[in-house]
């Protein structure tokens, strides 16, 4: 059985507030997370991704009211990341609402802390965030970078997607860090090489700035396609990419399409 593309909007947050960006730099006021997220699970989303884009740079935790506050309003998965550097992070953030938890710069930081995850909930709670940048000195020719992509390590991308689901990560969500905001497309080379290291889904993300977009990556060998700054600018909506995908020939799930689908 075909497992159905899903379409993920993603909130990156900071300060309690929606804000998007390009290159993860200079970022900019999109809206009331509440807000949005209700409004893109109206849409049909499939998943709602929320990530505290400052919350490791800051040295604090995820802001957990927001969290509850989305999650009452949203009866969608939400997978949620951003400043989770321990195991009762992660039971806080399940305790609030999200489904499942994104992990980056802690887990590089102490690589034990995926399998005492996933030990403890559950692989499928666990989602490894990998922002990834170009890097010709590495094998891969990609970088992974931590704290909201501002510090770059030396681990290769792929080596890395390699050994964090050997240790029990249940999905990637992959950000490329030099297409984020760019609105040029999602990198498929970065999607087509996650694709073949990773044994569990991978979740396309940065780049999206048209409704052809989504399905090359699908076609690239992505799970699940995530986008942010389309969907706050309203230029795309949930239902638009879903219908793209489906004359592309993916399967999707059903879900309130656009007023243009509906329409052809």
């Amino acid at each position: 059985m075909t497992l159905a593309a899903r379409v993920i909007p993603c909130l990156d947050v900071a300060a309690g507030r929606v804000v998007k960006g390009v290159n993860f730099k200079d970022l900019r006021d999109m809206g009331d997370p509440v807000e949005l997220a209700a409004h893109y699970a109206a849409q049909g989303a499939d998943e709602i991704t929320f990530l505290d884009v400052t919350a490791t740079v800051d040295a604090r935790a995820t802001t957990y009211d927001v969290v509850q506050r989305t999650a009452e309003q949203v009866f969608v998965p939400l997978t949620v990341g951003g400043g989770v550097r321990e195991v009762e992070d992660v039971a806080r953030l399940l305790s609030v609402g999200a489904d499942k938890v994104g992990v980056n710069s802690a887990a590089i930081a102490r690589p034990d802390l995926i399998g005492e995850i996933a030990d403890r909930f559950g692989a499928q709670v666990l989602v490894l965030s990998l922002d990834v940048k170009r890097a010709a000195e590495t094998p891969s020719g990609f970088v992974v970078t931590t704290h909201g992509g501002r510090t770059e390590t030396t681990l290769d991308a792929l080596d890395w997607a390699r050994e964090a689901t050997e240790r029990g990560a249940g999905e990637l969500l992959v950000n490329s860090i030099d297409a984020d905001g760019t609105k040029d497309g999602f990198d498929l080379e970065l999607v087509r090489l996650m694709r073949e290291v990773s044994s569990v889904p991978v979740i396309a993300s940065g780049g999206a700035g048209a409704v052809t977009d989504f399905a090359p990556a699908i076609e690239a060998g992505a799970d699940a396609v995530l986008a942010a700054s389309v969907f706050h600018s309203g230029q795309l909506t949930v239902g638009d990419v879903k219908h793209a995908l489906r004359e592309a020939g993916v399967v999707v799930r059903c879900g309130v399409l656009s007023e243009r689908s509906e329409s052809t």
